[in-house]
């Protein structure tokens, strides 16, 4: 098998069939190509709907349905599908972790594993995502960093022009390019890469385990590239519940601050996240204060900061197992 790719759905069957059908002739036209679909127990009807689809679709030669018995997040829903295939018998040479609120469109995966196969020493390889109307996403970024998290929250355009080596959502660019990490909607990963490294950290639930599994893999001399000659569209937000284009923004979950926490504390130390929350709060202070004297929303999910200093400053401790 030259290619695995790994969709975990969680109460979005109707998004991950549609992310099927686009997958089809992709799948088709690549040899020994699989798609694992991991229903990460929705708790609601998804792996009947599911199982009707692919039977329906005759999809039973290239999808696998898989069906944990309880909510792996996403590091463990993809790693549930990814572990018993690199333990088999033949392993995929190249591993791509895939929203199911995504629609590929021609070219993007047989694009994708040809830049892979021409650049050897490029571990992991991200699409350009983009919106339904083909306006671009940002998809490639640098780590976070205390300067990162001060300009992201201060948003106003000196402090950004004298930071924007640290930003950590650069402008797109129209070229292939080497960059930090890229967002885990559609990232291939070459198997040695999870030989060298490991599978995703399942500690993080959900958001940042694709930064902290960049990050390890350029620790270990793994190039990580953006390549928007792949293009995939993104309904971003669809998947999560948490962004995206909703009429009402929701709060920030737990998880997301929890996620926060460890990447920072795991990869950089408990100091620096200390400093990094410092900066956070100062950039929102200069935020809000911009805000009120333009009389302009703060556009921030409800109760914001509160959670920011419940799940952050409060809670300074982790596990780093």
């Amino acid at each position: 098998m030259q290619l695995l790719v790994v969709i975990v759905n969680y109460r979005t069957a109707d998004l991950t069939i549609d992310c099927l059908k686009s997958l089809e002739d992709e799948i088709n036209s690549i040899s020994g190509a699989e798609v694992s679909v991991v229903e990460n127990a929705s708790g609601d009807n998804s792996y009947d709907v599911l199982s009707s689809a692919i039977v329906d679709n005759d999809w039973g030669r290239w999808v696998k349905l898989h069906h944990p018995q309880n909510n792996l997040g996403f590091a463990g829903g993809n790693n549930f599908a990814i572990r018993p295939a690199l333990e088999s018998d033949s392993p995929p040479d190249y591993v791509l972790l895939l929203n199911p609120d995504t629609k590929i469109l021609p070219g993007a995966i047989t694009t994708l594993l040809e830049f892979m196969e021409q650049n050897p020493d490029v571990g992991i390889a991200g699409s350009r995502l983009q919106y339904p109307d083909g306006t671009s996403q940002v998809s490639a970024f640098r780590f976070p960093s205390i300067l990162g998290e001060f300009e992201s929250m201060a948003r106003t355009g000196p402090i950004t022009k004298l930071l924007k080596r640290w930003k950590t959502a650069p402008p797109c660019k129209n070229m292939s390019h080497s960059t930090d990490w890229v967002a885990g909607a559609s990232m291939i990963v070459r198997t040695a890469v999870f030989e060298n490294i490991g599978l995703l950290d399942e500690m993080y639930f959900m958001y940042y385990e694709e930064v902290d599994f960049c990050f390890r893999a350029k620790n270990r001399n793994w190039k990580v590239f953006y390549y928007p000659d792949s293009k995939v569209i993104h309904y971003i937000g669809q998947a999560s519940g948490v962004t995206g284009s909703q009429k009402k923004i929701k709060p920030m979950p737990t998880y997301w601050f929890e996620s926060r926490r460890r990447y920072f504390v795991k990869n950089n130390g408990i100091y620096y996240y200390v400093f990094t929350n410092i900066f956070w709060i100062l950039g929102y202070s200069i935020s809000k204060m911009r805000n009120i004297f333009n009389n302009r929303d703060y556009n921030y999910p409800p109760n914001f900061f509160f959670d920011f200093c419940k799940n952050s400053l409060m809670k300074i401790k982790i596990n780093n197992d």
